[in-house]
């Protein structure tokens, strides 16, 4: 197969190249309002009917322009006209034309056009995606402003093949999740926030401090090798125009917050007496906290969303300017639904309320510096801050249902409460230098560095677990704690620190530079460097009484009324604690570091309508893990895997005229294992699932192919369709470990897995404003449609692992299942957005999106008894497709003001995870020839809410 569509793939690469078209952009200013940006003024090519008119920062672009000279014009309704002649564009260039706009005139020697790259509007990205060599998709702030995009894990869903898992919050590109992603602002790595994940979450990124979105889906040398799917690439941003000033205050809510009984009964949990401002701050250690902080929940009154943020920047003398921006925000969620957990077809727990409060606080703040001491000397800095609290609050069971298969049975009259309290901080600093240097006319070089310090703790995580009688049968002992294992009661503390340093140097170099005859032919050498260190320590304190109904809790809302330092001294309860690890400390802990260095080529060469582009990484990985884990025998240990390796990349554009081009890609890459991957620490979460990693998982290798065709009819319309296929040896894949009850872990569960898959994206102007052939002044209307679709077919060769005798060790195959879909993948994928707005002075817009993901699995199945696999097994668990629909609509009152009405998941459909059981297993254990019935059963489900909000913003 992979021969076959390898030689397909250099047969279609006859047909690839660049478009030879330039651009006019720039930013017009209001002299009459200290030089504030002038939106909704219009810009028009004199002698044509091409023009635009500028945005609400002030912002314009004309693209699509044959190289040659122009007359521009700007105006607006009361100021004077202005004229500027000889502009010059050039091919793949865009010439930058600042003006200031006034009513008595612009002297035009103010006036100077230089060559810069817009980076944010839609024409702006479209005509980097068309000059770029690899196969890449950006969003910019332009665009997502109109569709109401408020973070970029959002943003990230807008982009053809690219979906998202609401279990895990995983972004999907191409069916392929986390682990074969790789996530960079301003092209260095960031730290991922969470234990379990490889990549940061992308929420923690508001749109308001980025320029784009791209993602790569073609590997290039440059970047690092251990991806498949792509690079997702977040580009800051930074100041435009002559300086910024604005506000911005909204406030919402969620509608399952609002209704009756949540609204004025919404839970949070005693740590918030230790948060000010969204900082958590305590100074007592979690034994201290068992008796000298409260168990029981609090009420939030007034559970209304809201956010605060603000801008400001300014240009000094031409050289230096300074952007910064800083938000403060607050949000609310309910979910009340179904978990029901199965073990070998047979049910192990049910709980029919499970129940989350959930709140999160986060601060944003983004400072971005940049100096240029000419048109070829150019520094930038830029420090991203952020501080998010996150807390849950679940409870089970106070329907009086709940059955949990560690405790005690229905028949006893006792069902089970559970409930946990978890707070979770995460703070981050990405501070980054960052420089490009003409040396000469031929050759420019450019270097980044960057240091990031992360600490991703859960300072103090509250659990109950008990047996209740919710008939009241027997008063005294209505609620008893749980009475099977030391820490069914307990508090507990999680630490991590990530500290990051990464950077690299290269050298470009023209060596030909004819682009009048399209001859070009340019080298890439540099070297990379990053270097990852983990520190993580989990300490968990647990309570047990001295003997079984030694003291019992008034009511499941008073359970922390027991937890008192009397009951302690009498000997009722008494303290459980981790066993000692080699420093003496009641911890689990372990330590991580990841250091990768590189060194790459990269060769471009440009023959008239062929662009080839070659290159060659050099990269070695070393990843050692060490830990100190009480869960096993021996508990300490160390993990530590290498890999030198030669990662190639080829792209290849055709141009077939100059609105058609065609694209080749090939590479392989590398799929490293994440710390939490390898280190068997379990991480238990709120429904008593346990996430454990594997000492013996090892990376994936990849080879990607990609067929792309592209189609720009005008600078903001485009029609693509792409064809791909990736080759994955011993994927990696989140999988039920055989034989424990709730725990999953990662293993190389498959010999081999293949992807294959069809892309098509249209961008269309459907109604378009009409254009004065006099003056070039725009009116009317402006709708356009955004549209994309994905189609995979994907699977995986499941493994069986022998010892050298020939004896079965391990298999992943049941019920004759030999090959299985990849875990996170769709078989289909939907994008799609409506957008309109009016031309002229305060302007209307309205947007609505959509996106679909069709049914994914969320974890593979397993066999539980290898020697009766057919029969005792967990089935994978499918997380159903569904739709999610968005608006917004916004409206420009008074000049400097703006109101914005956003509505998200307007559908609010049900979340839901599947798992087909054996309803006979145990009649087949007894009787092979016994009817076999399957069914599909719930094991998850919830609504997330519909969410409403009304933002009023105003620019000074």
């Amino acid at each position: 197969m992979r021969k076959i569509i390898f030689s397909l793939l250099l047969l279609t690469s006859v047909f690839l190249s660049a478009q030879e078209t330039g651009s006019i952009a720039g930013t017009l200013t209001d002299t009459e309002m200290n030089n504030e940006p002038l939106p909704f003024a219009n810009v028009v090519i004199k002698g044509t009917t091409k023009g635009t008119t500028s945005d609400f920062d002030g912002l314009y672009e004309i693209g699509n322009l044959e190289p040659g000279t122009y007359t521009v014009i700007f105006s607006f309704l009361g100021y004077e006209t202005v004229e500027i002649p000889n502009v010059k564009v050039e091919a793949k260039k865009v010439s930058t034309i600042n003006v200031p706009m006034a009513t008595t005139g612009v002297a035009l020697e103010g006036v100077t056009v230089t060559t810069i790259a817009r980076k944010d509007s839609e024409t702006a990205l479209l005509i980097d995606q068309k000059k770029a060599i690899e196969i890449k998709e950006s969003i910019g702030a332009v665009e997502l402003g109109k569709i109401g995009v408020s973070d970029v894990a959002s943003a990230t869903t807008k982009i053809s093949g690219v979906s998202s898992s609401e279990a895990t919050g995983d972004v999907f590109v191409r069916g392929l999740g986390d682990r074969y992603l790789s996530t960079t602002l301003n092209g260095l790595t960031v730290p991922s926030d969470d234990v379990e994940k490889k990549n940061i979450d992308l929420s923690l990124f508001p749109t308001r401090v980025i320029r784009n979105v791209s993602i790569s889906k073609t590997y290039a040398a440059q970047s690092s090798a251990d991806q498949s799917s792509g690079t997702i690439n977040i580009s800051s941003r930074e100041l435009v125009g002559s300086s910024e000033l604005g506000a911005n205050l909204s406030t919402g809510i969620n509608s399952n917050v609002a209704k009756s009984g949540v609204y004025d009964n919404f839970k949070i949990s005693p740590n918030q007496s230790d948060v000010t401002f969204g900082f958590y701050n305590s100074n007592k250690t979690i034994q201290q906290q068992i008796t000298q902080q409260g168990w029981n929940t609090r009420t939030q009154e007034n559970p209304m969303d809201y956010s605060f943020s603000m801008i400001a920047g300014k240009r000094i003398k031409d050289k230096l300017s300074i952007f910064f921006t800083g938000s403060h925000s607050r949000s609310y969620e309910f979910q009340k639904g179904l978990f029901r957990q199965y073990r070998s077809n047979f049910v192990d727990d049910t709980i029919t309320d499970a129940t989350t409060y959930s709140n999160k606080i986060v601060n944003t703040a983004l400072l971005d510096m940049t100096f240029l001491a000419n048109d070829k000397n150019k520094i930038k800095s830029s420090t991203f801050f952020v501080n998010k609290i996150s807390e849950s609050v679940f409870e089970g069971g106070r329907n009086g249902e709940a059955t949990i298969f560690e405790e005690t049975a229905p028949s006893e009259g006792l069902f089970q409460f559970v409930r946990d309290q978890n707070t979770k901080q995460t703070r981050l600093l990405v501070t980054q230098l960052m420089g490009s240097h003409g040396i000469g006319d031929n050759n420019t070089l450019k270097w980044a560095g960057g240091y990031n310090i992360l600490n991703a703790d859960e300072p103090n995580r509250i659990r109950n677990e008990v047996n209740w009688d919710p008939n009241n049968v027997e008063p005294d002992f209505d609620v008893q704690l749980g009475r099977n294992g030391g820490f069914q009661q307990r508090k507990s503390s999680q630490f991590i620190e990530d500290i990051e340093y990464n950077g690299y140097i290269k050298d470009v170099l023209d060596i030909i530079k004819d682009e009048d005859n399209a001859k070009t032919f340019k080298v890439e050498l540099g070297v990379s460097y990053r270097n990852k260190k983990r520190d993580f320590s989990s300490e968990f304190v647990g309570v047990e009484e001295t003997s079984t109904n030694a003291v019992n809790p008034s009511s499941i809302d008073n359970i922390g009324s027991i937890f008192q330092q009397s009951n302690f001294d009498s000997g009722l309860l008494e303290l459980n604690l981790l066993g000692s690890n080699a420093n003496d400390e009641r911890k689990d802990i372990y330590t991580g570091e990841l250091e990768s260095k590189a060194a790459f080529a990269d060769f471009n060469v440009g023959l008239e309508k062929w662009n080839f582009n070659a290159g060659l990484r050099f990269q070695k990985d070393g990843i050692k893990v060490k830990y100190d884990i009480g869960n096993l025998f021996p508990r300490e240990g160390e993990s530590f895997q290498e890999y030198n390796n030669l990662y190639p990349s080829l792209n290849i554009k055709y141009s077939l005229n100059e609105l058609h081009a065609l694209r080749l890609a090939v590479s392989k890459t590398l799929t490293l294992p994440e710390f939490k991957e390898v280190s068997p620490f379990e991480y238990v979460s709120p429904t008593s699932q346990v996430i454990r990693g594997n000492v013996d998982l090892r990376a994936s290798k990849n080879l990607n192919y990609d067929i792309k065709w592209e189609y720009f009819p005008s600078p903001t319309q485009l029609i693509s369709a792409s064809i791909f296929y990736k080759d994955i040896s011993d994927p990696i894949n989140k999988v039920r470990d055989r034989g424990s009850a709730g725990v999953f872990s990662y293993f190389n569960s498959a010999e081999k897995a293949e992807v294959f898959g069809l892309e098509a994206e249209t961008k269309v102007d459907l109604i378009k404003p009409t254009i004065n052939e006099e003056d070039g002044t725009p009116s009317g209307q402006n709708l356009n449609m955004v549209f994309n679709a994905t189609r995979m077919w994907h699977s995986q060769d499941l493994k069986e692992i022998y010892k050298d005798d020939g004896t079965l060790l391990r298999t992943f195959r049941y019920k004759g299942i030999e090959k299985t879909d990849l875990q996170g993948a769709s078989d289909w994928i939907f994008n799609t957005s409506l957008n309109y707005n009016t031309i002229g002075k305060n302007p209307f817009s309205a947007s609505l999106n959509a996106n679909y993901a069709s049914d994914k699995i969320y974890a593979l199945g397993v066999p539980t008894d290898q020697s009766n696999r057919d029969i005792f097994y967990d089935d994978a668990i499918i997380e159903k497709g569904f739709v999610v629909l968005n608006a917004v609509i916004s409206k420009i009152i008074a000049k400097k003001w703006k109101i914005t009405l956003v509505g998200k998941n307007l559908l609010n459909p049900e979340i839901e995870q599947t798992q087909r059981i054996l309803k006979n297993v145990a009649e087949i254990a007894s009787d092979p020839t016994a009817n076999r019935i399957e069914v599909d059963e719930t094991v998850s489900s919830y609504t997330t809410g519909v969410g409403l909000s009304l933002g009023l913003s105003y620019r000074f």
